[in-house]
């Protein structure tokens, strides 16, 4: 494996846990962990670095045994010094140097983490740290956990011992260390730590958990994830079976100090809710007290289904069709109709909303109250503006497109993924307006997929390779949820992958899925043959460690003497 050239692309962080309490040396159990495999990998560390406080250096050249304890398969122990010396590593382009620099993906200092991880608090000489990492031999970087602890051999000389596992299911014990090491920041430095839990490379975020921090009247002091409801009172948000989550986590605090609380909550991008844990816990700020927080999706928790069957693409586009019809022939005198719930035009969250062609709102149906603002610059809460999407897409050329943004659901505040259907319009008038109408966490389907496609092709069309930083632009209409645009050439160099960056520049033409298939040949075989072609294969989604059942569309581009392949998926 290859040192990779690391890029920013993402929001996934990085924290730190000491070890578990009651860790038992004869079996490596603990209770405090949930899984199997991290109780296993706490001992096999612990083990390691035993061997290495009797054996001293002795102990490296047991490590290196292939298909020993030590390493096997995906499981590797590694050792560093204090400065960042990378003493022992399967990788030789590794070993034997210091990469006290070394980044992951999304930026996060990989090294210096592990190095703190086991000595940042002299009480507790080990801890984790989360980062994205390759697995050896593979392609794409993947979620992994690392353990490490400090021991100091018969020499005198201390080392960082330490393995990994390249699994996204995160524990509850990561969680309550997360949130004990935030107290501690807020303790020792005050409103200063907030700019901390906000830092995309610190320490206090990792895959979708992150630290919040509410006061004790409801308040939204802390949210990285949500940074749009920060001052908003959110005492009364309400989970999807109703409860109220924020007064039950303050009332926790209150009265234990510190503990869990269980809700169900969608997960980015999914319909259905999940049970998601937060810890919280209690600290004073001044006179007063603040409440600290992390939530974590476990795995395999109780998940409720939508019972409403949503709108696909198509359907959609056709209601939208359907809206203009009526908005041409009456114009604003239309606007009644369309606010009556449960009718076809405003139902089950999905409804109306008419801009002007330079960016006034002037209907919405779920929110008259923001009715007359000037919007044509709005963004969503990850920078994606919006506003200017809807304007673009109503000018082209076809007047209609489609837009993908973060945007809360009908009398809730928390923003989820929305994909809107615009159109231009001409009402009686004269004058043009954009009508459009959303649905919430979209299933894709092949309609979709096709039409994303088509319009990334024609960009690589007239642009080539000027065209590709608009593919991969983390803002931009390429990349939403878990779809994205790649581009390759015809000898399965990957040219763009805004969602998996490290394997840009990478020949990927004899890169296989779980089941054997030559995935990037057979695409690109039957683009070049066919001009277009829909094929499937089983790949990583962004940021998981699963190979899940993938559908992709890839279409032929020829700009000048270059032919392209342009292609975009879903998972089923």
């Amino acid at each position: 494996m290859k040192k990779i050239s690391f890029l920013i692309i993402a929001a996934l962080s990085l924290f730190t846990a000491p070890i578990a309490q009651g860790y038992d040396k004869n079996t490596g159990k603990s209770e405090q962990y949930n899984y199997d495999d991290t109780r296993k990998l706490v001992a096999l560390v612990h083990d390691a670095a035993e061997l290495v406080r009797i054996n001293g250096e002795a102990a490296f050249s047991d490590f290196r045994i292939p298909n020993s304890r030590w390493r096997k398969g995906e499981t590797y122990i590694f050792v560093l010094d204090p400065k960042g010396n990378m003493l022992l590593h399967p990788d030789p382009e590794l070993e034997g140097k210091n990469e006290l620099e070394l980044k992951d993906i999304n930026g996060k200092p990989i090294i210096r983490g592990l190095l703190g991880a086991a000595t940042n608090l002299p009480d507790k000489p080990e801890g984790w740290y989360h980062y994205e990492w390759p697995v050896p031999g593979g392609l794409l970087s993947r979620w992994k956990s690392s353990y490490v602890r400090l021991v100091k051999a018969p020499s005198g000389k201390q080392y960082i011992v330490g393995s990994g596992m390249y699994n996204d299911r995160m524990e509850r014990a990561f969680v309550i260390d997360a949130v004990r090491d935030a107290v501690g920041q807020i303790e020792k430095n005050g409103e200063a730590a907030y700019k901390v839990f906000h830092d995309p490379k610190g320490p206090f975020m990792a895959k979708d958990a992150y630290i919040f921090v509410v006061d004790k009247n409801g308040v939204d002091v802390v949210n990285p994830a949500f940074p749009s409801l920060e001052g908003r009172n959110i005492m009364d948000v309400k989970d999807t079976r109703g409860k109220q989550l924020v007064r039950e986590m303050l009332q926790v605090v209150q009265t234990s100090g510190s503990g869990w609380v269980d809700y169900m909550w969608p997960k980015p991008g999914e319909s259905g809710s999940t049970m998601k844990s937060s810890y919280v816990s209690k600290v004073k700020m001044g006179d007063s007290w603040v409440m600290v927080g992390c939530g974590v999706y476990l795995a395999d928790a109780p998940k409720t289904m939508s019972t409403t069957k949503k709108m696909t693409a198509p359907e959609l586009m056709k209601l939208v069709n359907e809206a203009a019809v009526v908005f041409e022939k009456n114009g604003e005198k239309a606007f009644p109709e369309f606010r009556k719930k449960g009718t076809n035009w405003f139902h089950d969250g999905s409804y109306f909303f008419v801009w002007t062609m330079d960016g006034v709102r002037v209907f919405n149906a779920a929110n008259p109250k923001i009715e007359g603002e000037t919007v044509d610059g709005t963004k969503d809460v990850l920078g994606r503006p919006y506003g200017k999407m809807f304007l673009d897409a109503a000018a082209t050329s076809k007047g209609e497109g489609w837009v993908h943004y973060m945007y809360p659901e009908p009398q809730d505040i928390f923003p989820t993924w929305k994909s809107s259907f615009v159109k231009r319009v001409t009402f009686p008038s004269g004058k043009q307006y954009i009508v459009g109408c959303g649905i919430y966490n979209m299933d894709m389907d092949k309609a979709f997929i096709e039409d994303i496609v088509n319009h990334a092709a024609t960009l690589v069309e007239h642009h080539g390779k000027e065209a590709f930083d608009q593919l991969r632009d983390k803002t931009g209409p390429y990349l939403f949820m878990d779809t994205y645009v790649f581009v390759d050439d015809v000898d399965g160099v990957e040219l763009v992958n805004p969602a998996q960056p490290s394997i840009v520049g990478k020949n990927l033409i004899n890169a296989k899925d779980v089941h054997g298939k030559l995935i990037v040949r057979q695409y690109i075989d039957a683009a070049v043959k066919n001009g277009s072609a829909w094929t499937d294969y089983y790949w990583y989604r962004p940021g998981e460690s699963v190979p899940a059942h993938k559908h992709t569309f890839v279409r032929k581009v020829k700009f000048e003497d270059k032919t392209y392949v342009v292609g975009a998926g879903y998972y089923k």
